[in-house]
């Protein structure tokens, strides 16, 4: 029973009473009878003031509830001239205001918040009290080239994703770098917040490959300046007491052969060196408007011929319409000799290696838009797991008389075009170089 009832209920009785009362006591005499009900009525009129005074408080305190059952901070009561009443409305009208403005800041934090994650070039992933991935942001996407459809509501261990295999392992604080295909390093962090009394975990991915791969390129580009600078200088010295050797040894055809051999192999050092210092040297790509299928058509064109002669076959698998990406011409077309150079040497090494196989050498050269992307396939030896881990790395080859330029060369093109890029031997034992823009 609510206490307005219990109010009206109580001064009803006790009313009633009264006027009993004095019914019966002063029934035979009307004046005292008269005064009594004038009292009793005065009694009534205190009692229905004092209830108003009462339940004021009551009301307000009502009212306030409801508007803050309705998360509206906007209610506010005007003072009425007495004393508790004013008190009350005092107190209630700055927590309202104290209640608005602690909202207001933080849906501003909860909106910067957001937006800091959104935009962060850190990965976020955010899990749920059960170890399911509840939101990510835009980077983890990426990072991962997956969408967040199908990332979130999952759980970290039903993916087979290296990355994702390696966060479900992390602890609480601990931070992990992880390195895919020799190339692209990730450094996992583990950490938690307190949500509704219970820890929740989240997970920073932060890219380290544009770091490492500079410091990588300013340690081996100073140490290939220093060599080729004096490479060249001892070079051209050599060759000039060499050829001036030469015309003084005429008559002695054995000592003049063995000079002329020495100053061969002094020029394919001095090639060698250039050939370093030119990736060095490489200069930062000038964006174009390029057709990717067109600039295909003439590489394949000219590596036909090269094909033919290891009985290669070039199988084309272009889309129909144009694709356009913005490149740089050049560069662009000296990574894709390069890819195709590699294939081609890579199925010559599994024909040497198994001369009685009677698989024919194919390579595949592809491009779709979903997703947008460029793949070059062959059956050719394949790659190691071990290879694979560092088959970017800085002058890393399989070869035997190889000295790792050219891979070195396509992932420092790429990496300056913001292209992603893998190269692995897939389970059907076709390798596969995939370039995605």
């Amino acid at each position: 029973m609510k206490i307005r009832t219990k109010f009206l209920l109580f001064m009803v009785v006790i009313h009633s009473v009264m006027i009993g009362l004095s019914f019966y006591i002063f029934q035979e005499n009307r004046i005292y009878f008269i005064v009594s009900e004038v009292f009793i009525l005065l009694s009534v009129f205190i009692a229905w003031q004092l209830y108003h005074d009462l339940i004021a408080p009551v009301r307000l305190l009502m009212t306030g509830v409801d508007a803050m059952r309705d998360k509206d901070f906007s209610v506010k009561f005007l003072k009425i001239g007495k004393l508790e009443m004013d008190m009350l409305i005092d107190v209630y009208n700055g927590m309202v205001d104290q209640l608005r403005h602690e909202r207001t800041q933080q849906e501003q934090q909860h909106y910067f918040l957001e937006k800091l994650v959104q935009t962060s070039p850190t990965g976020i992933l955010i899990l749920d009290f059960d170890d399911h991935i509840a939101n990510i942001n835009p980077k983890v996407c990426e990072i991962l080239s997956t969408p967040a459809e199908e990332l979130i509501g999952k759980s970290v261990f039903d993916f087979d994703k290296v990355l994702l295999q390696a966060i479900s392992t992390l602890k609480t604080g601990e931070s992990k770098t992880i390195s895919l295909n020799g190339i692209q390093t990730y450094k996992c962090q583990k950490s938690h917040f307190i949500d509704r009394g219970f820890p929740r975990f989240f997970v920073m991915i932060e890219e380290l490959t544009a770091e490492i791969l500079q410091a990588e390129k300013k340690a081996y580009g100073k140490v290939i300046r220093m060599m080729a600078h004096e490479v060249n200088n001892s070079i051209g010295s050599v060759n000039s007491i060499l050829d001036t050797t030469i015309q003084l040894q005429e008559n002695d055809s054995d000592i003049k052969h063995a000079l002329e051999i020495a100053i061969q192999r002094n020029d394919h050092l001095n090639y060698f060196m250039r050939n370093f210092a030119d990736m060095v040297r490489l200069p930062e790509p000038r964006p174009e408007k390029v057709d990717l299928n067109e600039l295909l058509r003439n590489t394949i064109r000219l590596m036909e011929f090269r094909a033919s002669q290891s009985d290669i076959t070039l199988n084309v698998e272009l889309t129909e319409m144009p694709f356009l990406i913005s490149a740089d011409l050049h560069q662009l077309e000296q990574v894709v000799i390069n890819i195709i150079k590699n294939a081609i040497e890579s199925i010559e090494i599994r024909k040497l290696r198994n001369p009685d196989t009677s698989l024919a050498g194919l390579i595949t050269i592809r491009t779709s838009f979903k997703p947008k992307q460029l793949v070059i396939e062959d059956n050719g030896v394949g790659i190691s797991p071990d290879a694979e881990k560092q088959i970017f790395s800085p002058f890393f080859t399989t070869k035997e008389n190889g000295q790792g330029i050219g891979l070195t060369l396509i992932r420092e093109v790429l990496v300056n075009h913001g292209f992603q890029y893998a190269l692995k031997t897939n389970e059907d034992k076709l390798t596969a170089f995939q370039i995605r823009f």
